[in-house]
């Protein structure tokens, strides 16, 4: 991926519990282009207490018949053998399959499975045994930071160092953890000072509800992209009104590799494309009027014309002052070849 925005379609808990509409998801993952398609591994009841109560959002956007997160996350949870048809099918399909792991048992499931990487979500940033476990793996890391600030970051980020993750295998995401979160509330510059801060790579997990953050998160530095995404964002669920559906993620996709390559070098001079124009745009050194052989070059004797294959104008003022070698025409381009040179 050197060069390359790591782009994870985050499927999340958009299936409703159904492997089918699991299956769309990754359909939708790898018709787009995305290089994982991300899913939750959890059990209810190792995540939440029963005195848990839905965020806000979750509220407002999966009702039910209570308030309670236990029985809204229950009806949410993937078994070990959905797990690996889905990354079985994800194989077929040709998209990378990753999920996070919210609870230690979990870790072990997905480490069974073979997942290459693995995510720390904003909600575990501050489980303590949970981050130890996952950089007990020797596998790469990604930190997910909503809701956190420098302080919650460098101390995450000095448990895994302190259980053998080198830098280098650790990327810190920016992240606002409101589903969708409010444009005055992204903070996109904080991604660039989690880097500064920590000399550590970084990237961004968007909950806004277009695809312009994200697009512009590359262009500022970000190497790993994850958005939310669903089939339908009036199905029920908790997070659908804060994802994309699958036209919006496709064109997502294809802006971000459009600014990866519009991003360039960082090597100013002519492109390939342009370096034709360069006769065509510029101008080249004119006479106004015709001149005798023998005569002086004065400056109300020259102006500037288009194309710039003659002599160019930044050479001006050595072409004052010069004796034309033989009768030249008004209008002519000038050469060197033109002049004597005493």
């Amino acid at each position: 991926m050197e060069n390359k925005t790591l782009i994870i379609a985050e499927a999340g808990v958009n299936h409703n519990g159904d492997l089918d509409l699991a299956k769309q998801l990754v359909d939708v993952a790898a018709s787009a282009g995305a290089d994982f398609v991300k899913f939750q591994t959890f059990t209810a009841e190792k995540l939440v207490s029963p005195a848990a109560v839905k965020a806000a959002y979750q509220q407002k956007n999966f009702s039910g018949q209570d308030n309670s997160q236990l029985n809204m996350l229950k009806k949410l949870e993937l078994d070990e053998a959905k797990h690996q048809v889905l990354m079985n099918y994800a194989r077929e399909r040709g998209v990378a399959f990753l999920s996070t792991a919210f609870d230690l048992e979990s870790v072990d499931l997905l480490n069974d499975l073979g997942i290459p990487l693995f995510k720390i979500p904003s909600g575990e940033m501050t489980n303590l045994p949970l981050i130890q476990k996952i950089g007990r793996l020797a596998k790469p890391v990604i930190l997910s930071t909503g809701m956190c600030n420098l302080g919650d970051i460098e101390a995450a980020l000095e448990a895994l160092y302190n259980v053998g993750v080198a830098k280098k295998n650790i990327t810190v995401l920016h992240c606002n953890t409101q589903y969708p979160t409010p444009m005055n509330d992204v903070n996109l510059k904080a991604m660039q000072t989690i880097a500064q801060a920590f000399d550590v790579a970084v990237g961004y997990s968007d909950h806004t509800t277009g695809i312009e953050v994200p697009i512009a998160a590359v262009a500022l530095g970000a190497t790993v992209i994850e958005k939310h995404f669903t089939l339908d964002r009036n199905l029920p669920g908790p997070d659908h009104k804060a994802s994309l559906e699958p036209a919006e993620l496709i064109d997502m996709v294809r802006s971000i590799r459009n600014i990866e390559k519009a991003l360039g070098s960082s090597i100013k001079q002519p492109s390939e494309s342009e370096k034709p124009n360069i006769q065509v745009a510029r101008k080249s050194i004119h006479l106004v009027a015709d001149k005798r052989e023998g005569e002086l070059i004065q400056d109300h004797d020259l102006v500037m014309l288009r194309p710039g294959d003659g002599i160019s104008p930044m050479q001006y003022e050595s072409v004052l002052g010069l004796r034309v070698l033989k009768d030249l025409p008004a209008g002519h381009k000038l050469a060197w070849k033109d002049f004597k040179y005493e």
